[in-house]
């Protein structure tokens, strides 16, 4: 029995840090990318969520940090529903640029993820004020 509760206890273990093995070498290449303007012309909304995907990527599963980015998320595709339908929402911008905040609030952000969201705030920021020419089907 107590070999069969240390086994557990040892697989467990591996479980969970297993996810934690290879985020560094995902994120080196993830960064890689040049985020000038031709990388946000038309896709603001699917760079954001490439972030923040690549953000849930490296987390703890059951992470207060994997709860704003899934909140961030939602908020972002609607956001992205509005604007696809040609509409501006304001409130509803504001609230994707606050769940960013505080993702970018988190401690646990390497300062390479936190410049990324950062980046993101800008390019939020700058749509709020030119929306009218990025969204585009």
């Amino acid at each position: 029995m107590k070999h069969l509760f240390l086994g557990t206890v040892l697989l467990t273990g591996l479980f969970v840090s297993t996810p934690y093995v290879f985020p560094q070498d995902r994120d080196e290449e993830y960064h890689r990318d040049r985020r000038d303007e031709n990388y946000w012309q038309n896709r603001l909304f699917e760079r954001v969520r490439a972030d923040l995907d690549n953000l849930q990527a490296i987390q703890p599963v059951f992470s207060s940090e994997q709860f704003r980015l899934a909140k961030a998320k939602q908020d972002l595709n609607e956001l992205q529903s509005a604007a696809a339908a040609g509409r501006f929402d304001d409130r509803n911008l504001d609230e994707v640029v606050g769940a960013l905040e505080r993702v970018q609030g988190e401690s646990r952000l390497s300062d390479r993820d936190r410049t990324m969201v950062a980046d993101d705030l800008n390019r939020l920021r700058e749509y709020r004020e030119h929306h009218d020419r990025y969204y585009r089907r």
